[in-house]
């Protein structure tokens, strides 16, 4: 007998209060029958008209976009930008709320993770619940720091550049991005004809003049001559191999950072804030406190940010093994550190890579995964290794709460947590977790 079909609730509107801040750039809500759902676009304790936007009747939960609001929170502000709201551009989850707001609600969202995934309150990772902004972003509510130094514009059929909507891949047209960097801003990706394109992204690189964009082709389309008002490098992403390969100028842009200049190739990943490599650096190098002579791992090393950082600080004997999945970000790590003739950068996957190497023991670890984590094997290698502190550098609270949680399974726990608002206007955070071997009998 055949399953009988469950009804889409889509477009469906519902009356609720809000609750608590969840991880994503929603809020809680409940509709009279008990179903959860994820709300966009509002604050806790407002009272709004919910409408979905996915789901059917006997689904777990609902997603759902804040139409209407009827009872504002005081902490409410008319979203600055023109693009933002239900059904629009799904870069920003946030607009609507002031600065202060927003630091508060992530915070909340790193305690809870905290809590719900590794039973860890705020006191025991020696954090106050602060989000710190970062350096220059402290304005008023209303304005908008221009912080994105690298956006993926999507373009649309008739070559339009824009932005994705939330979790759809429908182009937002757009004028201008407020959170982008001025020099993106400046190359004027929005008012030019992209015919052809998929994607076009632009680099404004911090601490020098760089700037690159990076054509992604439709199959079959010719590369549009891109003639912008100042000198640019041009990439484009091969349709066969995906590849990313120069067609016009450097094939890198420089960045600089903790006083060096880092060559990061196209495509390769860097931090997007224009403070936040300096803000991650030395909220680490103040975790760990170097010492000369000591043995560092840097785990996910990408072109070798906080390689170079602890070779600095450990002099000439001490030691650095950094490991990078990415062939590009190791050809390019290389070159930034080949000053230090006593570290050395391996390619491959941290969990096949780290075993080979016949360490069995650091002084001290940093280590910077993707989104997803570490996860329990690398973690459980990493505490066998004795470290006196790690640093563990996060961009997604729930991967850090699990990997915390397996540290302590291995002996360690935190010694501090910071929490750094890096991308404002988003659901986005930053932590840096410094962990310490538990003393016998502690």
């Amino acid at each position: 007998m055949q399953a009988e079909e469950k009804k889409s609730l889509v477009g469906e509107e519902y009356e609720v209060e809000i609750g608590p801040v969840a991880h994503g750039g929603h809020c809680i809500a409940r509709t009279d029958a008990g179903q959860v759902l994820f709300v966009r676009h509002t604050l806790p304790g407002e009272r709004v008209v919910a409408r979905v936007t996915e789901g059917e009747e006997g689904d777990r939960f609902l997603r759902a976009d804040a139409v209407e609001i009827l009872t504002a929170s005081k902490d409410r502000i008319e979203a600055p930008c023109p693009f933002a709201g239900p059904g629009r551009c799904g870069g920003c989850d946030w607009q609507h709320a002031k600065p202060g707001a927003q630091r508060r609600l992530k915070g909340e969202v790193v305690a809870e993770q905290l809590q719900r995934l590794a039973g860890l309150s705020p006191e025991d990772v020696g954090w106050d619940g602060t989000v710190m902004p970062a350096e220059g972003d402290k304005l008023p509510a209303g304005q908008v720091p221009q912080w994105r130094t690298r956006v993926q514009y999507a373009v649309d059929a008739d070559g339009h550049a824009g932005l994705r909507r939330h979790r759809s891949h429908e182009v937002e047209r757009i004028d201008y991005c407020m959170i982008a960097a001025e020099g993106v801003s400046e190359l004027g990706i929005e008012k030019r004809d992209w015919s052809g394109m998929a994607s076009v992204e632009a680099i404004a690189a911090t601490g020098s003049q760089d700037r690159q964009v990076i054509l992604t082709p439709r199959p079959g389309a010719r590369l549009p001559i891109v003639e912008l008002d100042r000198p640019v490098s041009v990439m484009r992403v091969g349709e066969k191999d995906g590849g990313t390969h120069r067609v016009h100028g450097r094939p890198f842009v420089r960045e600089r950072a903790d006083g060096r200049t880092h060559r990061v190739g196209s495509g390769g990943f860097w931090q997007v804030h224009p403070k936040a490599a300096d803000t991650l650096v030395t909220a680490v190098m103040q975790g760990l406190l170097p010492r000369k002579g000591e043995m560092a791992l840097d785990l996910y090393c990408g072109v070798g940010l906080f390689a170079g950082a602890l070779a600095d600080r450990l002099g000439d004997k001490g030691a650095v093994l950094g490991i990078e999945s990415g062939k590009r970000a190791v050809e390019d790590a290389r070159h930034n550190l080949a000053e230090f003739e006593r570290v050395r950068i391996e390619q491959g996957k941290v969990e096949s890579v780290l075993p080979r190497t016949g360490i069995t023991e650091v002084d001290l670890i940093v280590l910077d995964p993707p989104r997803a984590g570490a996860g329990r094997k690398t973690v459980e290698h990493l505490s066998s290794l004795g470290a006196r502190r790690v640093a563990y550098v996060a961009c997604d609270p729930a991967a850090l709460a699990r990997d915390l949680a397996y540290f302590r399974d291995g002996g360690y726990r935190v010694r501090s947590l910071r929490v750094f608002d890096l991308f404002p206007m988003t659901h986005h955070v930053e932590c840096v977790a410094i962990l310490e071997p538990v003393k016998k009998g502690a």
